[in-house]
C-alpha cells in the first residue's frame, strides 16, 4: 500500500518539485495550497506524513500544525516543515506545535527523502 504524504505550499513549483521527488520514491502525494486548504484534506483518510511550508496566505504552517494536532485522527501524524525560515525561534515554535523535522529551502531532494524515510515506518 502506498503511503500518503500531504504537501502544503503556496508555491506551485515547490509543490511540484517536492511531489516529483516523493512520487519517484514511491509515495502517494496529496497537495494543498495553504493551511486552510490542507485542513480540508484531513477528511479521515490515512495521512502518513505532512510536509508544510511555514509562510503561506490564509493559514500559515505553524497554525496549520497546531490545528491538525487537535484532530484525533492526525494527532500523531509526523510533520516536516520545509521553509525558507531558519531562525531558531521559528524552529522552536515549530517543535512546540509538533514538527518533527525542519528543512530549509533551497533543499536537496535526497535530504528531504532521508527525513521522510526516518518518519514513515515501512
Amino acid at each position: 500500500m502506498l503511503k500518503n504524504i500531504l504537501i502544503i505550499d503556496d508555491s506551485a513549483s515547490m509543490r511540484q518539485m517536492t511531489g516529483i521527488a516523493l512520487k519517484g520514491a514511491g509515495y502517494n502525494v496529496i497537495e494543498a495550497v495553504d493551511g486552510e486548504d490542507a485542513l480540508g484534506k484531513l477528511d479521515g483518510r490515512k495521512i502518513h506524513l505532512i510536509i508544510s511550508d511555514v509562510n503561506m496566505p490564509n493559514m500559515d504552517g505553524i497554525t496549520f500544525a497546531r490545528e491538525a494536532k487537535k484532530r484525533l485522527a492526525y494527532k500523531f501524524t509526523p510533520i516536516i516543515m520545509l521553509t525558507t525560515e531558519s531562525q531558531d525561534s521559528k524552529k522552536q515554535e515549530g517543535r512546540m506545535v509538533g514538527a518533527k523535522a525542519w528543512i530549509v529551502k533551497p533543499f536537496q531532494p535526497a535530504q528531504m527523502l532521508a527525513a521522510v524515510s526516518k518518519l514513515i515506518l515501512p
